[in-house]
């Protein structure tokens, strides 16, 4: 381990995405700036008897392009998606593992996770048991199931040796992963980091059971405007899947082989709501704390913060506790800053949600442009910070955050600043 007195630089040098509206970065970013909804009719499955029958899938993806036969055989679509992910990061970073050295590839890390994992496995699996007995269960099962092993199948791919695991934090999964590289890196255990968060439960039991809940939006009739966050007529999310995966290096190194630089990363928050298991804290605390601890971290001020991308979900009680714990954070600075929930274009992506909403955090820093929340229609007085509503707004972006909240009161949130060599 290299021993640093003073915490290194990291900044952010590739990024991967797959998301229900655009299966690359690019794709992504130019459907949030046309508003575009990723919310149809479920074709995973028949959903006729289902209180929800749309979601935001996948659309034009096939894994045949990407990964052959014996790959696929071995991996639950959340690992395809990761991998996929995954290596659209490492071209767009510009880094070559085969021309790297063992020692380099020692000090890379693999750390994406899933918030829920194999859930298509396990009913595949469970439903071959019930007709068929013992015998016909895949040996594949258990490696396919694990949320954990979108970053064993990275590794290997690439011959990273450096710490190879991930954390699961339900919607917070792709922050912990990042925040985890982030702290890591600064410690000077490792010179690069592919972070992220993958998720593919679109499926009979990820639907169902978010139904039993009453989470899920029943707008059936117009689904592609049924993730409406802050809208006082939201009734539920949108369940989404995908994957984001980024890059992080320490800025020395990045320096060193002349790569491109997305953005800083400069602080991560994290708490616990001690509440509930799925609903958040009425008044925002834990959000407020996770915040709060950002901002200390990145040595940052309130009003240092040009953008939000919040976790606005589009639940009734989840938007308005957000909305409280940015008054608590930012004071009157929260009514001169824009925010926006860009799920409701994508959906809620559970575990990569914080990942790929890092990436839409960072295009925004790099345009200078605000993404907006589509589908508002309907003031809700207890929601009346500025969203970026229906148009996404230009604006001066130095600074910018992304907030990712799960089931089981976990908060996070991480800060991008626009990098500078001081």
């Amino acid at each position: 381990m290299v021993s640093h007195s003073k915490p290194r630089r990291v900044v952010i040098t590739g990024m991967g995405a797959l998301t229900p509206i655009g299966n690359s970065p690019d794709q992504f970013w130019e459907s949030l700036m046309q508003g575009r909804s990723g919310a149809a009719p479920i074709t995973h499955f028949d959903a006729e008897h289902f209180a929800t029958k749309f979601a935001c899938e996948l659309k034009d993806f096939d894994p045949l392009d990407h990964l052959d036969r014996r790959e696929i055989r071995k991996m639950d679509p959340f690992a395809q998606y990761g991998v996929v992910a995954a290596d659209q990061a490492i071209q767009d970073s510009g880094l070559k593992p085969d021309q790297m050295s063992q020692s380099q590839r020692d000090r890379v890390a693999v750390i994406i996770g899933s918030g829920i994992g194999g859930i298509q496995v396990f009913y595949d699996q469970t439903a071959d048991y019930i007709a068929h007995g013992p015998r016909r269960i895949s040996p594949f099962f258990i490696p396919k199931l694990i949320p954990d092993i979108i970053s064993g199948h990275i590794s290997i791919r690439y011959q990273f040796r450096g710490p190879n695991f991930c954390v699961v934090s339900a919607c917070a999964t792709g922050n912990n992963n990042i925040g985890d590289g982030f702290m890591m890196m600064q410690r000077g255990m490792i010179d690069i980091a592919l972070c992220g968060g993958s998720e593919a439960a679109v499926s009979i039991l990820g639907i169902g059971g978010f139904c039993a809940l009453r989470a899920l939006s029943t707008r059936n009739d117009e689904p592609e405007t049924a993730s409406r966050p802050f809208d006082k007529t939201r009734d539920g999310f949108v369940l989404g899947e995908g994957a984001g995966v980024l890059v992080l290096e320490t800025l020395e190194h990045a320096l060193d082989r002349g790569a491109h630089i997305y953005a800083e990363l400069v602080g991560i928050g994290m708490s616990g709501d001690a509440n509930h298991i799925t609903a958040p804290d009425p008044e925002g605390y834990g959000a407020t704390l996770a915040m709060q601890n950002m901002l200390s971290d990145a040595h940052l001020k309130p009003e240092d913060i040009d953008y939000l991308n919040m976790h606005g979900t589009s639940t009734p009680l989840g938007d308005t506790a957000e909305t409280k714990s940015v008054k608590n954070v930012f004071g009157s600075h929260a009514y001169n800053m824009n925010l926006s929930s860009t799920k409701s274009m994508t959906g809620h992506l559970l575990g990569a949600a914080g990942a790929v909403e890092a990436i839409a955090t960072i295009q925004a820093l790099n345009n200078d442009i605000v993404p907006p929340t589509i589908n508002f229609s309907h003031p809700d007085p207890e929601c009346d910070l500025n969203y970026t509503f229906n148009q996404p707004q230009r604006r001066s972006i130095h600074v910018a955050i992304s907030n990712a909240f799960g089931f089981g009161g976990h908060n996070t949130s991480v800060a991008f600043r626009e990098y500078t060599d001081s």
